[in-house]
């Protein structure tokens, strides 16, 4: 992992992120907007006490309906060092989150792992990784010890939708093969006394406004897997960022649309979440305040 020659992340490239940046848009200084204890994940990661989150700056997917798309595309953030960043997951622990959720960490992975290096035999909470779930199976094998619980997305199938909105057509083959290395690394999902997650993978899947189909092909082609990990159905999209600029992202998702994919998910038996319709508003996307940064 090596950022003089960057290749953390399936663009592979090759940036000396000490001179510049990679595709990502960082160089070799880590940069974070915002940790705090985030109430609205998977009720299994929230709990009643929150996810300790800490959401990076930059990404090396590029969405062009990103939520986050400030800190994502804009590069809005604080520099910190892995130190510091250590002391952050400290505090959050000290507030009596249930977890450290990493989010987007892709980029700074060799500066992240030097603060749970300094601070992950002192947390006592599961460490989850939460990404766009484009990701390279070589990287992800670096973090085997690290990593208790895996929380990626899976965004397309199709190479060309792939393409159109994030410009990876390869996103599905580099997606499905790191959804399987994290399920290698923690096994099923494993809970506690209260329900809170332990160890394991949820797959994240929000439903894109146009592409139901696209929808179904993933929750087909991901079915081997489905008692291995949890499914997140996801209803939240909102045309966020560059979307209104595409026909078709331009809309909240229909009741039709989410009833039709939710069916396939009852057909194949998958375990997890089904989020609420009502979600698709614009108060559950984060404040980028800089809160505990």
């Amino acid at each position: 992992m090596d950022l003089h020659c960057c290749t953390l992340c399936p663009r592979m490239c090759r940036a000396d992120r000490y001179a510049g940046h990679g595709f990502c848009g960082e160089g070799a200084v880590l940069r974070a907007a915002k940790a705090y204890p985030h109430m609205w994940e998977e009720p299994c990661l929230s709990g009643t006490r929150g996810a300790g989150t800490v959401f990076f700056t930059g990404c090396s997917l590029g969405c062009i309906y990103c939520q986050n798309f400030r800190i994502s595309q804009e590069g809005e953030g604080r520099e910190i060092t892995p130190s510091q960043l250590a002391d952050i997951f400290l505090r959050l622990r000290d507030r009596g989150v249930h977890n450290i959720e990493l989010v987007t960490p892709t980029h700074f992975l060799p500066l992240i792992l030097d603060a749970l290096d300094m601070s992950k035999d002192r947390l006592g909470i599961p460490v989850v990784y939460n990404s766009g779930g484009y990701e390279r199976t070589e990287t992800l094998r670096a973090l085997e010890g690290y990593i208790d619980i895996y929380l990626p997305d899976v965004k397309y199938f199709s190479p060309d939708i792939s393409a159109m909105y994030s410009s990876a057509p390869d996103y599905f083959e580099y997606a499905f093969a790191a959804v399987k290395e994290m399920v290698r690394q923690t096994g099923r999902p494993r809970m506690d006394e209260d329900g809170i997650m332990q160890s394991g993978v949820i797959v994240r899947h929000m439903i894109i406004p146009s592409h139901r189909r696209d929808s179904e092909q993933i929750l087909r082609a991901l079915s081997p897997l489905r008692d291995d990990v949890l499914l997140s159905l996801m209803s939240q999209y909102t045309p966020f960022y560059r979307a209104k600029e595409y026909h078709g992202l331009d809309r909240r998702l229909s009741t039709y649309e989410y009833e039709k994919v939710l069916e396939v998910v009852n057909e194949i038996g998958f375990e997890g979440y089904m989020q609420e319709r009502s979600s698709a508003r614009e108060e559950y996307t984060p404040d980028f305040d800089m809160e505990g940064i």
